[in-house]
């Protein structure tokens, strides 16, 4: 999968088009699936992709055009084929609150001891086209619940459904970085950034302003275990300020083959410096919790939609 993939960003790479999204311009590859589809996909010429396993589940998805920060747009965004890893870890509550805007809430494992994580995804077929993402995040209560129960906090760190605030998301393209900026209030920016994911192996490198070492991931993949499309659809809704304003995005992701590990044996993070290493660190990490790859998936991300996140009232 890899070989094919890499060959096609590649060639695609030196041949682009540049594209309008509410007044700000981005690159995208001549032929590649924005600019043939503009979020209007053919999914039947999609399923005959080979690194494309099904598109069932888009199929029950239906696309609605919105208005946007950056014009009108289709949502959600589709993603056929991409793999991800994460590495969940304990952290001070003291430290990871004092990264969150006041309005949010560190969801906490134990009375002073929130959740983070490290975050590394490879988006191979997807509506944008080829692109890698890294994230450092932070577990949040939702922003519109009561007191959260044992059962909430068993079923997120099972990766059905989180809430989530993030601190660093960098990508390596173009048109990802402007409509997750501008679109999605998300702090985007663009950098030399590969990710890859097979059976056997994890790896992950992001590099800083400067060419050098951001932040690197090297792990043996946990044992995969395969899931039919639709089995197991797990969900991350997202916090965001745009415009003054709170919104939340939702990204549903079906599972199709993911392992977990909860020991932290054949993986190495390292922190270098840059934005992604500077985040985390102020994040005060204590231990690695759980480590969770999934060498394949696909996922829908909505646009985001305004939600009521309630003042503190200390």
């Amino acid at each position: 999968m890899s070989s094919s993939s890499s060959s096609s960003s590649s060639s695609n790479q030196q041949d682009t088009v540049k594209v309008d999204l509410g007044g700000r311009e981005a690159t995208v590859p001549k032929g590649g699936l924005y600019d043939r589809y503009r979020m209007t996909p053919d999914l039947d010429a999609i399923a005959r992709d080979p690194r494309v396993s099904g598109v069932d589940f888009f199929r029950r998805l239906p696309k609605i055009k919105v208005d946007s920060p950056i014009g009108p747009t289709l949502t959600p965004n589709f993603y056929y084929t991409m793999s991800s890893a994460r590495l969940t870890m304990v952290a001070p509550t003291r430290a990871i609150r004092a990264r969150l805007p006041e309005e949010l809430s560190p969801l906490e494992l134990a009375p002073g001891l929130g959740l983070i994580s490290v975050m590394f995804f490879r988006y191979d077929v997807c509506d944008i086209d080829f692109y890698t993402e890294a994230a450092v995040g932070v577990a949040v209560k939702p922003a519109r619940h009561g007191k959260l129960g044992f059962f909430d906090l068993v079923t997120g760190l099972k990766n059905e459904h989180l809430d989530g605030y993030v601190l660093s998301l960098p990508v390596n393209s173009d048109i990802a970085q402007v409509r997750g900026h501008d679109g999605y209030g998300f702090p985007k920016w663009v950098t030399d950034l590969d990710v890859d994911i097979n059976d056997l192996r994890t790896t992950a490198r992001v590099a800083n302003d400067a060419g050098g070492l951001d932040l690197s991931l090297l792990a043996d993949t946990p044992t995969q275990r395969a899931y039919p499309s639709g089995e197991r659809v797990g969900s991350l809704t997202s916090y965001t300020k745009i415009n003054g304003g709170w919104h939340s995005t939702l990204n549903q992701t079906n599972v199709l083959n993911a392992g977990t590990t909860r020991g932290t044996k054949g993986v190495t993070l390292q922190l270098g410096e840059g934005r992604m290493s500077d985040d985390l660190r102020s994040l005060k990490p204590k231990r690695t919790i759980q480590f969770d790859v999934m060498t394949e998936g696909q996922a829908a991300l909505h646009m985001p939609v305004p939600t009521s996140v309630p003042s503190r009232s200390k």
